[in-house]
């Protein structure tokens, strides 16, 4: 095994600490002098990071931050011997740590009691002599699951934020790193993890007698001009930890009006999981489909095939119920118009099962389409609204209306108990689970299909009616995602 030496801090490292341990029982004080910033701050990590959850702080100050995310779990660590103290005093509900990320022996007592659903790194990185490293060890307290946070000040603002020390409007810091976004990108990539979501806050970090709460809703997070903001976030996630492995799976297919294509979906859905089911879920169809659905399931006895109506109205009911239902691991939604080949389904699974995604949404808008397949309004008016969708969701959207969406079974339970932040607000279901996935930080990719006319029924888009919808849920997202 070999020789590492004993771990010392660096010259300019342990004069920072000797700064905090100093400042550590002004600390508070400090924070109470900018209340606006610190505020809207902690809100943001509130939305990034849900609560209950099993939270590390990598230099956690007092414990501010941690106590504010409300974990079932909260360990905070910081190599300031006196913010830990202050820590105990105001969180003792939690639990600190002496130490030092980049000391070899601090990652393996924290590596005993992970792994940690959320790893925070608030202005961390600023203060490390080999970030890199560190980011490296981190993946000794991972697991698939976990989400690195790292929150940070663009380095553009690095002049007036110096003013703002220097006038003792802001604490002292020390010599710190000033690192870009696309800077942690890379080290985040040479440490292992695969970015998911950025964002960009707080053009103003003074409320200016709500002129800048104004600014920061409405304008800060427009595109270009979030460049421009004070604080920078990125999540990302292990990609050492992912690992292939065999997964079950249920395939739903929401179904009203749609009798002829019953059997068909049957017929035509590959065998590709070691535990298949298919949970039909029927909406209160005028054209026999449930009693056809019912004839299929005793047609196919060696088949494991589910029947169920739904509750309510709409297709976000239906795929509620049919999910509540469901056995496998891996639930994947088919829309009974086959209009997206069933053939297809087993490449959604595959990147599931091989740790690529968590969330895998289908686009129609890579291949061409069968003449009739989507109306000319119709379109176009879903390329505009998966543009604005992308901005929204900080991540790449082309097609957010594709029937087809596949996710886990645990990050669909994620998503359910944390529904009551969007509320019972999605009558279409695609929203629901993406806004939730977005949410949750979930890895999201999308898969091309080839899209088909109908062969049976017509279609249950109304273009006007849900045009309207469409746009409602670009303003209730705004408000959800952007304008916190």
């Amino acid at each position: 095994m070999p020789f590492e030496p004993a771990f010392q801090p660096s010259a300019r490292k342990s004069d920072i600490r000797a700064l905090f341990d100093r400042l550590a029982p002004e600390r508070e004080r400090w924070i109470d002098r900018n209340p606006y910033f610190h505020r809207n701050d902690l809100s943001y990590m509130r939305f990034l990071v849900p609560p209950g959850q099993k939270v590390l702080d990598l230099g956690c100050g007092t414990g501010r931050l941690l106590a504010a995310l409300e974990p079932v779990e909260g360990v905070g660590v910081d190599f300031s011997a006196e913010m830990v103290a202050e820590a105990r005093k105001l969180h003792p509900d939690l639990d600190f740590l002496e130490g030092d990320l980049e000391d070899p022996a601090l990652i393996d007592t924290l590596a005993a009691r992970g792994p940690f659903d959320a790893i925070i790194l608030s202005d961390t990185l600023g203060y490390l002599d080999d970030c890199q490293t560190a980011l490296e060890r981190l993946q000794a307290l991972s697991g698939p699951e976990t989400r690195i946070v790292i929150a940070h000040y663009s380095h553009l603002w690095e002049p007036p934020l110096k003013l703002a020390t220097a006038t003792r409007s802001r604490m002292p810091s020390g010599q710190i790193n000033w690192l870009s976004s696309a800077e942690i990108l890379n080290l985040l990539s040479l440490g292992g993890f695969e970015p998911i979501k950025r964002e960009w806050r707080m053009a103003v970090p003074y409320r200016l007698f709500g002129l800048g709460s104004l600014i920061n809703r409405f304008l800060a997070p427009l595109p270009v001009i979030r460049r421009l903001c004070l604080r920078h976030y990125v999540v990302a996630r292990s990609a050492d930890k992912q690992e292939a492995r065999a997964m079950s799976c249920s395939v739903v297919v929401p179904c009203r009006n749609e009798k002829g294509n019953i059997e068909a979906a049957v017929q035509r859905l590959p065998q590709f999981a070691p535990d298949q089911e298919i949970v039909f879920v029927e909406g209160h169809s005028s054209d026999g489909t449930w009693d056809e659905v019912l004839r299929v399931r005793d047609a196919y006895p060696d088949l494991k095939i589910t029947c169920l109506q739904q509750p309510g109205k709409g297709k976000g009911d239906a795929v509620r119920a049919a999910f509540d239902a469901a056995s496998g691991d891996v639930l994947i939604i088919l829309d009974a118009d086959l209009t997206v080949p069933p053939e297809d389904i087993p490449k959604f699974h595959r990147l599931i099962e091989r740790g690529k995604a968590e969330f895998v949404n289908g686009t129609r808008f890579v291949y061409p389409m069968e003449r009739e397949a989507m109306r000319f309004l119709n379109y176009w008016a879903n390329r505009v609204f998966a543009s604005i969708f992308s901005y929204l969701l900080n991540q790449t959207f082309t097609d957010t209306l594709c029937g087809t969406k596949v996710l886990t079974r645990s990050a669909y339970r994620r998503i359910a108990a944390n529904r009551d932040y969007f509320g019972e607000f999605d009558p279409f279901g695609d929203f629901d689970l993406i806004f939730g996935a977005a949410r949750l930080n979930l890895k999201i990719v999308e898969v091309p299909v080839r899209y088909a006319a109908r062969s049976y029924g017509s279609t249950q888009i109304s273009r006007f009616r849900h045009g309207w919808l469409l746009l409602r849920m670009v303003l209730f997202a705004y408000r959800k995602l952007k304008a916190l």
